[in-house]
Order: C-alpha cells, then sequence, then structure tokens
C-alpha cells in the first residue's frame, strides 16, 4: 500500500485529504506536512510569522507568567485546599485554556488561573465568610457557566458598555490595594496590632528581607526586560531560604501529584443558595472585566483592533469561559485570559501557535511539584506585591474632576482592603454611584445594568446582612 500512493512515488508530499483517508499507511506525515498543517490552520502567513516566532513568542509568554504555578497553590492552599493538587489543577486549567484559545480562536493569548480572584476565593469567601472551598469552586463554576451564557448570546457589549469606566477600572485598583495587603503580610513587613489594627513587623526576620531582596530583583529585572523577571524573583528567595530560611529542598522532578482531592469536588447547589449572591456576582463581574480588559490590551499591541474592536472577540471569549468552567471542575479558581501575553505578543507572536506553545510549556510543569511544594509564602510575596503595583496605573484614566465618577470610584478601590472584601468594594461603588448619580440629576446617565447591580447589592445588604 505505501508503493501504491503515487504522490509519495513522486516524491512529493502526500495531499492530507487523498493520501491519509486512501492510504494510511504512507502516516506520519513527513516535518514538511506538519509545517503545511500548521500554516493552513493558523494562518502563520497570513498574519506575517513562522513557526520558529511562534514558538519563541510561546516561551517568552510562559516565563512571564509561569509564577502562577507557585502563586496560586499557595493562595488556595491557605483556605485550606490541598497544594499539591492545585499544583496540577492549575498547570491543567492553564494548558487548557491556553489550548482552546489557540485553537478555537487562534490567537496568542495565554490563559491560567487569574491573580486577584483567587485572593478573593480564598481570603474572602472561604476564610472571611466561611463557605468551604468546595462551594467557592462551585459559585466559580456558575460564573462560568453565566460568562459562556453571555459570550453565546453575544451579551457581553451591552453588559459592559452599561457599566461605567469608572467602576471598571476601580475594581483592578482595588484588587491591586487588597493583593498588596495581602503581600505585605505574607512577607511578614506589615502584622496586626489590636491599638493601631495594622503595624510594621520585624524587617530583621529572614522572611521580610528576603522578601524585600526578591521585590527589587523582580522590578529590577523586569525595567531591564529580562524575560520571566517575576519567575527569577521566586526562585532566588526560595533557593536562599535554604541557606538562611531553615527551608528544606525536597527535590526538582517528579511524577505529578494526584488530582483527586480536587477534581469534581465543587459543590454546585451549596453555590446556588441566595446567601452567597454577591459571591457568583462578583467572580462573574471581574472575569468579564478582566477576559474583555485582557484581550483588548493584548490584541491592540498586536495590531489586531480594527475600528477598536477584535474580529473574533467571541470566539476569544468563549475559549475563556470554557477554561473558567473546566478549572473550577479540576480544583483552582477562575482560570482567565493573562496580560502577560503581550509579551509574547511584543516577541513577534500573531497567532494561536503561540498559546499551543505555551499550554505546552504548563503540561511540562506538571513533573516540577517538588520545587513548587518547597516556594514558601514569603517568596511569592514579592510577586504579588509586584503586581499589585502594576495594578495601580490604571488610576490614571479616572475623570478626578467629575465627584459622580471619581468618589464612587475611589470608594470601590479603598473599600477593598480596609474591608478586606472585594465584593463589599464592588457593592459600596455600584450603589455609591447609583445613589450620586440620582442625587445630582444625572439618573440618565445610569445604564440599567447598574441599577440591576446596585439593587442587587443593596438588597443583600438589607436582607442578608454584609460580609
Amino acid at each position: 500500500m505505501h508503493f501504491a500512493c503515487k504522490w509519495r512515488r513522486a516524491g512529493t508530499i502526500c495531499p492530507p485529504p487523498a493520501c491519509r483517508l486512501l492510504y494510511f499507511p504512507c502516516l506520519p506525515p513527513t516535518g514538511e506536512t506538519i509545517l503545511s498543517l500548521l500554516e493552513n490552520h493558523f494562518k502563520l502567513k497570513e498574519h506575517g510569522t513562522d513557526v520558529r516566532t511562534e514558538l519563541l513568542a510561546g516561551l517568552t509568554t510562559f516565563l512571564t507568567m509561569a509564577y502562577i504555578i507557585f502563586v496560586n497553590p499557595s493562595i488556595l492552599g491557605s483556605a485550606g485546599m490541598p497544594t499539591d493538587a492545585v499544583f496540577v489543577a492549575t498547570c491543567l486549567a492553564a494548558a487548557l485554556g491556553s489550548l482552546i484559545m489557540g485553537l478555537y480562536a487562534n490567537y496568542p493569548i495565554a490563559l491560567a488561573p487569574g491573580m486577584g480572584l483567587n485572593a478573593y476565593f480564598a481570603f474572602i469567601v472561604v476564610k472571611q465568610m466561611g463557605l468551604s472551598w468546595e462551594v467557592a469552586l462551585g459559585a466559580v463554576f456558575i460564573s462560568g457557566c453565566l460568562f459562556l451564557l453571555v459570550s453565546l448570546f453575544r451579551l457581553r457589549e451591552m453588559i459592559i458598555n452599561g457599566i461605567p469606566a469608572s467602576i471598571r477600572v476601580a475594581i483592578a485598583v482595588g484588587i491591586g490595594l487588597f493583593l498588596g495587603l495581602i503581600a505585605l503580610h505574607n512577607a511578614g513587613i506589615v502584622v496586626p496590632n489590636k491599638d493601631t489594627m495594622v503595624t510594621m513587623g520585624d524587617l530583621h526576620s529572614a522572611p521580610a528581607l528576603l522578601a524585600i531582596i526578591g521585590f527589587f530583583v523582580i522590578v529590577a529585572l523586569d525595567k531591564l526586560k529580562v524575560k520571566g523577571a517575576i519567575l527569577i524573583g521566586i526562585l532566588l528567595v526560595t533557593v536562599l531560604s535554604f541557606f538562611f530560611a531553615g527551608n528544606k529542598f525536597m527535590g526538582l522532578v517528579s511524577a505529578p501529584p494526584s488530582l483527586a482531592p480536587t477534581l469534581f469536588k465543587l459543590d454546585i447547589m451549596g453555590a446556588l443558595s441566595v446567601g452567597i449572591l454577591n459571591v457568583v456576582l462578583v467572580f462573574f463581574l471581574v472575569e468579564l472585566f478582566d477576559a474583555t480588559g485582557t484581550m483588548m490590551g493584548v490584541a491592540s499591541r498586536a495590531g489586531f483592533l480594527v475600528n477598536g474592536k477584535m474580529a473574533r472577540m467571541n470566539k476569544a471569549l468563549m475559549a475563556d469561559s470554557c477554561a473558567i468552567v473546566a478549572g473550577a471542575a479540576l480544583g483552582t479558581s477562575s482560570t482567565t485570559a493573562y496580560i502577560e501575553s503581550a509579551a509574547g505578543v511584543q516577541a513577534g507572536g500573531r497567532t494561536g501557535l503561540t498559546a499551543v506553545a505555551v499550554a505546552i510549556l504548563f503540561l511540562c510543569c506538571l513533573f516540577l511539584s517538588p520545587l513548587a511544594s518547597v516556594v514558601p509564602a514569603y517568596a511569592t510575596a514579592p510577586a504579588l506585591l509586584y503586581v499589585a503595583c502594576l495594578m495601580l496605573r490604571e488610576l490614571g484614566e479616572i475623570d478626578w474632576n467629575d465627584t459622580t465618577e471619581s468618589i464612587p470610584a475611589a470608594i470601590t478601590a479603598l473599600a477593598m482592603p480596609f474591608t478586606y472584601s472585594i465584593a463589599t468594594g464592588v457593592a459600596f461603588g455600584f450603589i455609591s454611584y447609583a445613589v450620586l448619580k440620582l442625587l445630582t440629576g444625572r439618573a440618565r446617565e445610569v445604564k440599567a445594568a447598574v441599577w440591576v447591580i446596585a439593587a442587587l447589592f443593596l438588597f443583600k445588604f438589607i436582607y442578608l446582612g454584609g460580609g
């Protein structure tokens, strides 16, 4: 059969539709055939790129966001989740999300469990509100399903356009402040005080000193455009902890831990209770803003925007929402698009092959669980603080001359760290925005989405209590 193939006898590449279907023994395809398949699927020439460029771009993106495989288990582990299983879930969710984005939407945008959302999951939903992590996973699953429906029925633009830009910016800033507080606490730089609420910790302690060193290393390396600056900072502090903080090396490579402790452990029925209405709503809103903002930002840098719109935005959002649902089933907080994808775009990535490369690298990380298990909280604290600082730059987009816009934004951002609740900050922001517009005779400026969300949060405070 092999010699019956006329294309192979002629010394040319077997056309996939004919040779592969009629003369299966001619497979596996040659290297040239693989390149041809990649070209046909990702339209590499059309986007002005090639396989080598896309793979290097994928490596660049991966190095800038690989810190999440250490940070996410650390944060979710503080909520009582088994860190080994969370490590596996993080790698799988990132790989699956990036793979869907690359193959389905054909964008060089990588996905992984989102920063900020994991903090809300662990520190607010579980530790402060007292819900089990299984219920919290159920809430993430429901929010992902809502996001999927919004994307499927193309309701995203109506919702996004209905919510004020100042509130969207304030949510990002508030989460940044919240992350900053967590980072400083994990580093031992800020500690509780019964008289002043918080105070400075012992800066002579090894964890605090190592965290400070790690932070400055990350900022300096990033400014010098060193790829993987955040990851290098985390690994540096971890290595130093073996010498100065009594940490013990447990190995580098091993078989992946079991995913069983978190796989399909989500409690959907528990999450459907009215008492956690604000939990699902906050997950949904932040996922929506984060995904849309990130994708638009990366698309802008890549030159994909035409008249301010992405050609395949709905496909990209569908990929994002599928990743949220899958991630919750695997056992991790919301999976979302990463702004670090812009680093890969800067390196030349223009198609989904970049995201596919990121997915493969995350799968390879499954064998690094011993390293992930010895990364202390004060090693990931510098990364959290750096991400927090970057999130504050959005403040410049707020119109500070219009107090009906700037005051609700400020309340949103300040309430998150001071009430130790992202949900409360979002609630205060929407309610104050609606009230101030109403009292100043500008109620017509408020879109229906704001009234609905503000009413839901007000109902929650009045009839279901705070928190």
